[in-house]
Formats: C-alpha cells, structure tokens, sequence
C-alpha cells in the first residue's frame, strides 16, 4: 500500500533525534527519503541496544522507510554529486546551525538555483536573526531556555527534564506540518520557499499554548502558568493496590464521580460547583478526588466507571505497552524482519488514512547501503562513482 505522500522525494539531512525522526514520519506516509549520512554515519547509530555494529536501537527507531547515502560533503565531488540529487527533489530538510550550512555552500539560494520549486526546511536550536542564533542546541538544552524543565521545580523542588526528549519530538512535528503547509502552498502556486522551523520559538508556541494564563491580557491578569497543571498534588492517584489516571474534569464528570464515589455532598460544594471553581481551588480538589480513589482498588474503580464518561485509565509503565489490550487490538505494535538485524518491533503510524495507510516499506538502512543506486539515478556514471569512493568521497556498506 502507499501513502498519502506517495510520489514526494526527499533529502535529509539530519542526525540524532528531531530530523531523522520528522523525516521518518513522512516517509512513513509513503514519501521517498533519501538519508544523507557523512562517513561516520548518525550518531545515533551507536546508541542503545545492538547486535550490530553502526544499527543500535536508537537508530533503528527513527529511521525506517529510507535510503542511505554517504557523502563527505567537504568534497567537491560529494556535493556535486548533491547537487545533481537534489535537482529531482520536492524537499531539502538539514538540522545544522545555519552557519554550518554556508560553510559548506547549502544555503537556501545556493539550493533553490538548481531546484527553484524546492521547499528547503532547516531545524536547529534557535531562529538565525536572533541573538542566539549562532548557539547549538540540543533537548535538554532547549527544555531549560523554553520553560519546560522550571515547570516541574513547582513538584519535585528543582528545574528537572522531562525524561523524554519533548523538545526535538515537538520540533519534529512542527517540521512536519511546516513542510506539508510549504508543499501545499507551492501546489497552488508552483512557488518553492525556505522555512525554518527553530526549536527554542517551537517549543515557547508550545509551552504557552496553556502556560500563558494571565499573562495573555495587556497589562496582565495574573501570572503565566495554568493553574491546575501547577499544583504539586497533579498526578495518578493511589488506590488500594497501585494507580489510577483520572480526572473528573467537567462538571458532568465531577457529579457522576462524586456520586459513584459515594460522596454526594461534593457536588453542592461552593469550592467545586463548576469547573472555574475548581481549577480555583485545584489543591482542594485533588485532595479530596484522592480521598476517594484511596477506598477502593484499581480493577474496582475501573469497572465503577466503565459505562461513564468520567475519563478513568490504568497507569502504564514502559514494559506495560507491549502488552495493553487496546495497543494489541489496534495492531499498533508491528513487527518485521530486518536483513541484518533479525525480527524488529516497532510502533506503527498513529494515523490512519482509510484511502491511503501509512505503512513501513523499507528497513532502517546499513551506513551507505544504498550510495551507488542514489548516485545512479541522479545519472552520475560509473567512473566518476567509483573515484567517489576511492577518494572517500562516499562510502559504500559491506
């Protein structure tokens, strides 16, 4: 089957997390990734769980339904042969700081005089024209300046990160959506364009979504930070033997909660009598919300609240998603067999597209598994290809 993408070509690029991962998210709506690795290859080949070298999980995970191809850009023949690539593309997506890119001569005039109509996406820590624009950046970097790692000193009483890498997964998704929008633009149009999609201003967009509260009006009704999401006594909730995710958030959901948790009279309560008042009062409503869950065990309440609207959970851990009921019924869990690196399991796509399904075409590529192929199809011929290689100008796997 085929994506929604089908027939859209594109270069990457990108290491570690945010581009590979962008880029693998669109290739698994059927477009066509071409994965331009320098001789050592991503870093991320090297991270996590391996039975080979140079194909780590880590890498595994953000790179399926893509090609390989090793250039050392730092030689002419290697970025000559970009070139010529990069004249049949739709999109050029990198994660270098700028100034890297005009070290080498990728910038996006230097690109669009071959490729006019080419939407060129560059992915880095923050935008160029700003003061920070010369600085790298990686996640943990980005959750400290954007507010993310100051939101969890209100809980644990200390700037702590997300054990999660939010800042480059959120980027990648404003990538994605950036890149879809440029494309649907230059369908209309013909016109191609640069975007740039920085990490710092992506994950501020993010953050404030909710965070910005009383700060929104001019001059300011209060401070930033909503109110509920702050307080210290957020999360699951300790029932006789083990967690419970609920939140009886709407005033429908507070009065059937407090009716099949047996405690009527919170219902007339001033402090929770609408949702205002409860986000008002948070401290006191989650206090008494685990008041109640404390009575009874977690199969208990699940089955209470089954047939309601209340939203009521388990609380997974990691291990616990292999094996969620609603996770196997779906098929979100997919398997496959690699040629090199045996039977793989990974997450399918989340979405699903009734005409056009994503799905996963192509295994996570070796260093340079596909160079000549690439470098053939953009019609550089057998000599000048194997000059490549013998002056490492590429690289081609075992």
């Amino acid at each position: 089957m085929s994506g929604p993408l089908k027939g859209l070509k594109i270069l990457e690029l990108t290491s570690v997390v945010l581009g590979p991962w962008a880029a693998q998210i669109l290739a698994d709506m059927g477009a066509e990734v071409i994965k331009v690795e320098a001789p050592f290859g991503d870093s991320n080949r090297q991270l996590g769980a391996s039975r080979n070298p140079g194909m780590a999980a880590l890498y595994l995970s953000n790179n399926r339904n893509k090609r390989s191809l090793v250039l050392d850009l730092k030689q002419e023949s290697a970025k000559n042969a970009l070139f010529e690539i990069i004249k049949d593309c739709d999109v050029f997506l990198h994660n270098n700081r700028p100034q890297v890119m005009t070290k080498l001569g990728l910038e996006y005039d230097q690109i669009s005089e071959v490729n006019p109509s080419i939407v060129y996406c560059g992915t880095y820590g923050y935008g160029k024209d700003g003061p920070y624009g010369k600085k790298g950046a990686l996640d943990d970097s980005i959750q400290g300046v954007s507010g993310i790692a100051s939101l969890n000193e209100l809980v644990l009483g200390e700037p702590r990160y997300l054990p999660t890498v939010v800042a480059d997964k959120t980027t990648a998704i404003t990538v994605v959506y950036s890149i879809l929008a440029a494309l649907f633009h230059r369908e209309r149009t013909g016109e191609g364009q640069e975007v740039e999609v920085p990490m710092f201003e992506s994950m501020v967009f993010f953050t404030m979504a909710e965070h910005i509260w009383g700060e929104i009006f001019e001059p300011a009704l209060g401070p930033a930070g909503y109110t509920r999401l702050m307080s210290h006594h957020r999360k699951p909730y300790k029932t006789k033997d083990g967690y419970i995710a609920v939140l009886p958030y709407m005033n429908n959901h507070w009065k059937t909660f407090c009716e099949k948790g047996e405690r009527p009279d919170l219902i007339e309560d001033d402090r929770f009598k609408d949702l205002s008042s409860r986000v008002k009062n948070i401290d006191d409503t989650y206090s008494e919300t685990g008041k109640i869950l404390a009575t009874k065990t977690t199969k208990e309440w699940l089955e209470i609240f089954d047939e309601t609207k209340v939203p009521v959970i388990v609380v997974n851990t990691l291990d616990d998603l292999f094996h969620d009921p609603h996770l196997k019924e779906v098929g979100f869990w997919k398997e496959y067999d690699h040629p090199t690196e045996g039977k793989l399991k990974m997450p399918g796509f989340p979405a699903n597209f009734s005409k056009t399904p994503a799905s996963i075409r192509k295994h996570a590529p070796k260093l340079g598994e596909h160079t000549v192929e690439i470098l053939k199809e953009a019609g550089i011929d057998d000599e000048t290809i194997e000059e490549m290689i013998s002056s490492k100008a590429t690289l081609v796997s075992d």
